[in-house]
């Protein structure tokens, strides 16, 4: 008499999961984040370490684009446009930084802005016979015009910082929030994702998560002191929402990359309407 196999307990979650419709997908999601939330809560004492963990896990996500380049000699699958949007917003943010804080983040944000430059003159020069033009459509003036008026209209309040600092530091938080927009449309496009690609925009996926993780705990620990902190007006929230949008326009493509990963898959397979 065959004795029958005993299913895997995360293969056993994974199917279930995987038959649930999208409302509950949703939900497990939500919940997943908020306990998530409630362990870094409890296991992390300085939260401040979450947003240095962010920006590190950031200069990974770069680090495995560089050995793609280095390894493949291909760009096939990479967005250009995010990565000058992503150029855009570090130059702003480094340049907030230079002037208002100087620490470690400068020095991560400066690591990250070069290797971000060299993989843009690897994509336009080095390897752009196997640039995807045709896939890497979605027209950028759509996300940095509204990121410039709004930053305008809602920008930090602090006193001892000029207009044009305040205007610099409020784009490159709006900019960062959508400037994955553009890969994620070239992954939709070509529904296939290849390996090192797919461990990119997953660390960017984590990252986000961290600093949005960073600025949640930060309030709840202050309780709500960390709004009066960031100034008055409309920008304390808008700063949260920004931290909010990032984690949630990489969710999709983040669940279908640990379901390929849990199936044992090298390359991440997209349904239409994900992205």
């Amino acid at each position: 008499m065959k004795v029958p196999r005993t299913r895997r307990p995360i293969h056993a979650i994974k199917v279930w999961v995987g038959r649930q419709p999208p409302k509950m997908k949703a939900f497990l999601g939500v919940v997943s984040a908020i306990i998530s939330l409630v362990l870094l809560y409890v296991m992390v004492h300085d939260h401040n370490k979450l947003f240095v963990a962010a920006e590190a896990v950031h200069a990974t996500g770069i680090a495995v684009l560089i050995y793609k380049l280095m390894k493949e000699r291909s760009c096939a699958g990479l967005s250009l446009k995010s990565q000058e949007l992503t150029a855009y917003f570090l130059a702003a943010r480094l340049y907030c930084s230079f002037v208002i804080e100087y620490d470690v983040h400068t020095f991560l944000d400066l690591a990250t802005l070069v290797a971000t430059l060299w993989v843009i003159y690897m994509i336009r020069f080095e390897l752009k016979a196997s640039y995807m033009r045709d896939k890497d459509d979605f027209k950028v003036l759509y996300l940095v015009i509204p990121c410039i008026l709004l930053s305008i209209v809602i920008h930090p309040t602090p006193l001892r910082v000029s207009i044009l600092q305040r205007i610099f530091w409020a784009f490159c938080v709006y900019l960062e929030a959508i400037s994955v927009l553009p890969q994620l449309r070239v992954m939709q496009n070509i529904k296939i994702v290849e390996p090192f690609t797919a461990h990119y925009v997953f660390a960017l996926g984590i990252a986000r998560f961290l600093s949005c993780a960073h600025w949640i705990l930060q309030m709840v620990a202050t309780r709500g002191g960390l709004l009066v902190a960031l100034g008055y007006g409309l920008w304390p929230p808008m700063v949260l929402l920004a931290e909010i949008v990032q984690t949630f326009v990489l969710a999709d493509f983040c669940y279908y990359y640990v379901k390929s990963v849990l199936g044992g898959q090298l390359v991440v397979r997209l349904p239409a309407g994900v992205v």
